[in-house]
């Protein structure tokens, strides 16, 4: 398996110059990210008692230390299928180099919460321990319009807590507000302790990446305009955004499709997400399988000491769940 290389965009050779490598060895990366190297997947397909659509999308990887007791494992993986009737859904292992074990009661959300919503299907789960409340919170989106959150103390019984952001909370013409992540980071200018980044699709019919900011996780507000444009980096969508913190700085890193093809970008916005500074791309997706193409959706994890992206490989409508290790 040969290591991926980052690519920078027109314009930003300068923020990074000496970044090409000798064939078969890392790349140095924009900011001083690793280069990730593809290890194995997630999960195979043909083991899982719940597979609806042959899909499965959006990871996020939570280790279970010191956080939730009894765990099953040491870390928890939630996934899901997207197209209906998608599922919130759970695996979990005791490192990030092995195959994950499916819960066998999935899915763990479903698209009918009784006295709560009743939807085509729900997607998209983003994990966030919430160390102010000691509860896992989880956030997903169903339909495409409204992201939701639910909350819990073990990572699997799950109780609904309400809606976080629909389009009626952005611009008019607004048509979807979700694949939302959650971070835990201060803004005091805005009185926030959380950070929230999503996709957006604008009258236009092009995405974007949007954000918002919150004392407590759970009361929102957001920014009207977008934080990453589709058009600023050269793409036709962006989506699948998630935080990085490095060099005493915030940064996105985000796929550059919906559909098939694309790669992962990266853009330092700062402590106080006032920069736009775009320096290319982040992870090249490889031709090969599981990618074909197309990297999106990641999250990050640590085991013994080395860093892992866990990440949606393949087309979205018949993509799984890759595990990729930093080189």
């Amino acid at each position: 398996m040969t290591v991926n290389r980052r690519r920078l965009l027109l314009g930003s050779a300068a923020l990074l110059a000496g970044t090409a490598g000798v064939a078969g060895t890392a790349a140095a990366a924009p900011a001083g990210f690793p280069d990730y190297r593809y290890r194995r997947l997630a999960l195979v397909k043909s083991k899982l008692r719940y597979n609806p659509t042959g899909e499965l999308i959006f990871p996020t990887i939570r280790g279970t230390k010191d956080r939730i007791s009894g765990a099953r494992a040491a870390y928890y993986l939630y996934y899901a299928p997207h197209d209906a009737p998608g599922g919130i859904c759970l695996a979990y292992a005791n490192s990030l180099d092995e195959e994950f074990t499916e819960y066998p009661a999935n899915p763990i959300i479903s698209r009918s919460w009784p006295g709560e919503y009743s939807v085509s299907h729900v997607s998209s789960p983003h994990a966030m321990w919430n160390d102010d409340v000691k509860r896992m919170y989880l956030y997903f989106h169903g339909e495409n319009t409204v992201t939701r959150l639910a909350s819990s103390a073990d990572g699997i019984n799950f109780r609904y807590e309400k809606e976080v952001l629909s389009t009626r909370l952005m611009p008019e013409g607004t048509t979807e507000t979700s694949y939302a992540r959650v971070f835990r980071h201060d803004l005091p200018s805005r009185g926030a302790r959380y950070v929230m980044v999503f996709m957006i699709n604008n009258r236009s019919n092009h995405r974007d990446i949007g954000w918002g900011w919150s004392a407590n996780a759970r009361d929102w507000t957001f920014s009207q305009t977008p934080l990453i444009r589709h058009q600023d980096v050269g793409a036709v969508n962006v989506g699948g955004p998630h935080l990085l913190f490095r060099n005493n700085s915030v940064y996105v890193v985000y796929n550059t499709d919906i559909g098939s093809g694309g790669n992962i970008l990266i853009t330092e916005v700062g402590r106080d997400f006032s920069l736009r500074r775009h320096l290319g791309v982040f992870h090249d997706s490889l031709a090969g399988a599981p990618d074909n193409g197309r990297a999106a959706a990641p999250s990050f994890g640590t085991y013994q000491g080395r860093e892992y992206m866990i990440y949606e490989a393949g087309d979205r409508l018949a993509g799984n769940i890759a595990i990729a290790r930093a080189v």
